[in-house]
């Protein structure tokens, strides 16, 4: 995975996305992210495979797909992934987390491990081998709009800190979840590189998509 921004397309604007898509090709945007959603793993049902497919017709820009359902290892042929494309999977949705982020890595996916607010870090302890990156989810999965869980800025450290110790210092950590532009400079400083952005930091009813995708740039650099 890219450091960067990733777009919450939850966040952006049903009624006119085609003009978000092309703000966001405009600004370099890294990622445009989708949550799918099944009303089990988390309390709401968000997104799925005709969004995913209809914007793959509208733009060039990569995927990254966050798959908050239960049993994915049952589901993932249920979506158009494409080689390139970034897919995060929870350690806590599967018995056989090693066995498909390995299987994702054969079809030249760049598989992730996500992480919920309250998971030990040590769930990564057998898999970082097959991982390409992980996903710490700062709010508890379900909803836009929430308050940062501040624990999960130690949690942030602490894995940074796993990472490195163990030799993967080229991992990155991708944060989720109440990434406003203030938040965002605690995750970078706690070693935070990709950003999933939403209503907290993209988009906002107070700025246009531009201004709001320069002052989120200005606050992770």
């Amino acid at each position: 995975m890219k450091t960067g921004i990733s777009a919450s397309m939850m966040c952006a604007d049903f009624m006119d996305m085609r003009k978000d898509i092309r703000a966001m090709e405009a600004a370099g945007i890294e990622y445009l992210h989708f949550d799918i959603m099944d009303g089990s793993f988390v309390p709401n049902y968000a997104l799925g495979v005709c969004m995913i497919e209809q914007v793959r017709r509208e733009t060039n820009l990569p995927l990254d797909i966050h798959l908050m359902v239960e049993r994915p290892d049952l589901k993932t042929g249920y979506f158009p992934f494409r080689e390139g494309d970034t897919v995060s999977v929870h350690a806590e949705s599967t018995v056989h987390l090693q066995r498909l982020l390995q299987s994702l890595g054969k079809e030249g996916i760049h598989p992730g491990i996500a992480m919920n607010p309250a998971t030990p870090v040590e769930v990564l302890e057998y898999v970082l081998d097959v991982a390409d990156f992980v996903l710490v989810m700062t709010v508890n999965p379900g909803f836009a709009g929430q308050v940062i869980v501040e624990e999960t800025l130690r949690k942030i450290e602490n894995v940074r800190s796993y990472l490195d110790k163990r030799g993967y210092r080229d991992t990155v950590i991708q944060v989720d979840g109440n990434v406003s532009f203030e938040n965002a400079r605690r995750m970078k400083a706690a070693g935070a590189g990709n950003f999933v952005a939403g209503s907290a930091g993209l988009f906002r009813t107070d700025m246009t998509l531009p201004e709001a995708i320069k002052k989120l740039r200005d606050a992770i650099q």
